[in-house]
């Protein structure tokens, strides 16, 4: 029964009529047009959100899906050292290497380690002033200050012991770390710096009182206090028999892309790095890839629909549409070689006229007979690439600061679903004002309707009464 239905119904009783919900269905009926406008727009909204927030996140996740099988996946490209005893070897980021190297490490880089004269205990004084620790090349026979590198001033306060000196020193931040060994011979502060050649050091001390003991913890190549048990030095190898040096067994890129961890010796006898070929990975990626473009693009062709689209019309929607629209032809490794892959139609990639995609897998297998290795550095976490192409399409479908975007179509159609939310409570309040307007009006009504009630019912039996005299 309608709003309207229910109050001609009411009215129609004639007597006995409930005022409270006479009240209720006509403030009801006079907002009931206004409230259906409200919830149909803010269900459309949401239906809107929901829509855009799906497509969003699938070109997202894609391009996320695919970030991870390049990086860690069966796209990465990983390198190995057949000797893993003496080497481990890493790629940088975005870099794609393919054939192989030679290694021969001769020598491993080196930190200095310096013992100090025995004391009885951890505990023990020390005395009071300042160790200066001075950086370069030292051996036990020599010292050559590397002037570059700042000395470090340390000040050791009054009361300090053994321990307390180790703690200060690893608090300075000199790159040499300190602490307190329980030797044979009694407690020994050991010193031990980073590893390269000029990384070794000399202590100096100033004391603040002649004689009160802190120069016991200098040392000098040749003076009597402290013990020498390992200088410092760099890392000696060959790569493809040219020599090179690392101040650290961590060498930092040796050739493009290729960084090592040297972990041991093998003079005279190389071993060999090489790298994996993910090129027989790339068919099922293509699959996987027109599978999942296939179903962004109906969902796309759904929302966009326009007569019974969530997103017809929507500015972000198309310009995903567009951007998928040419991805198959877009440029993608702008710096490849002449006659190389550098689309993902090389790699069997099919737009349709329909919007839809298909996988052209003869195509890809010319691209990977004629140049696998360029087809395999298509696949990489770099600035160009697949993944990076990709990338930045889910990146400009999430840009909240685009308004064309489908980010921005999400965060303006949040804002009128907010404003709508809004209205109807402001509309909800105004039908409850007018609900308990007409409660209060038809209050006063009924109680003049039931005074008329009673003086009729009076007059009517003083008429009874003249009537029944009058026989």
């Amino acid at each position: 029964m309608t709003e309207m239905g229910s109050i001609v119904s009411t009215l129609g009783g004639g007597s006995g009529i409930d005022m409270s919900k006479l009240a209720t269905d006509l403030s009801t009926a006079q907002f009931a047009l206004r409230q259906d406008r409200l919830t149909a727009k803010s269900d459309q909204l949401e239906r809107q959100i929901s829509a855009a927030s799906s497509i969003r996140n699938s070109i997202t996740t894609l391009a996320s899906s695919i970030g991870d099988r390049v990086r860690s996946g069966d796209l990465a490209v990983t390198a190995s050292v057949a000797s893993s005893s003496v080497a481990q070897a890493s790629l940088t980021s975005g870099t794609v290497a393919s054939g192989s190297y030679t290694l021969e490490v001769t020598s491993l880089a080196k930190s200095q380690t310096l013992a100090s004269t025995a004391y009885s205990s951890a505990d023990s004084p020390v005395g009071e002033g300042t160790l200066t620790i001075r950086f370069g090349a030292a051996d036990a026979a020599s010292f050559t200050e590397d002037t570059g590198h700042a000395a470090v001033d340390i000040d050791i306060p009054a009361g300090s012991t053994l321990a307390d000196v180790a703690r200060a020193i690893n608090a300075s931040g000199s790159g040499v770390s300190a602490y307190v060994a329980n030797t044979s011979s009694g407690a020994q502060l050991v010193f031990k710096g980073a590893e390269g050649a000029q990384n070794g050091f000399v202590i100096d001390a100033t004391e603040a009182t002649a004689g009160n003991g802190l120069a016991d913890l200098a040392w000098q190549p040749g003076s009597a206090t402290g013990q020498l048990l390992s200088t410092s030095a760099d890392a000696q190898f060959k790569l493809d028999g040219l020599a090179m040096t690392s101040a650290s067994n961590k060498t930092g890129e040796v050739a493009p892309g290729l960084s090592l961890t040297l972990t041991g010796t093998n003079t005279g006898n190389p071993t060999t790095i090489g790298f994996s070929d993910p090129s027989g990975s790339i068919p099922s990626f293509m699959a996987d890839l027109v599978s999942a473009l296939n179903t962004v693009a109906g969902d796309l062709k759904d929302a966009m629909n326009p007569t019974a689209g969530d997103l017809s019309g929507d500015p972000g929607a198309r310009a995903l549409r567009n951007a998928l629209s040419h991805i198959a032809s877009d440029v993608v490794m702008p710096n490849a070689a002449d006659g190389a892959p550098r689309t993902l139609s090389d790699l069997g990639l099919v737009t349709q006229r329909d919007g839809t995609f298909s996988f052209d897998a003869t195509r890809l297998q010319e691209t990977l007979k004629r140049d696998p290795a360029s087809a395999a550095a298509m696949f990489t976490t770099g600035l160009y690439g697949i993944y990076a192409s990709i990338d930045k399409i889910g990146r400009a479908a999430s840009k909240t600061s685009d308004p064309g975007s489908l980010a921005g179509s999400i965060a303006r159609y949040q804002s009128l679903s907010k404003t709508t939310s809004e209205q109807q409570s402001e509309l909800t309040e105004k039908q409850e004002t007018l609900r308990q307007q007409l409660v209060s009006r038809f209050a006063k009504a009924d109680a003049r309707v039931a005074a008329s009630q009673s003086t009729l019912t009076f007059l009517k039996a003083q008429i009874d009464a003249w009537n029944s005299s009058n026989n």
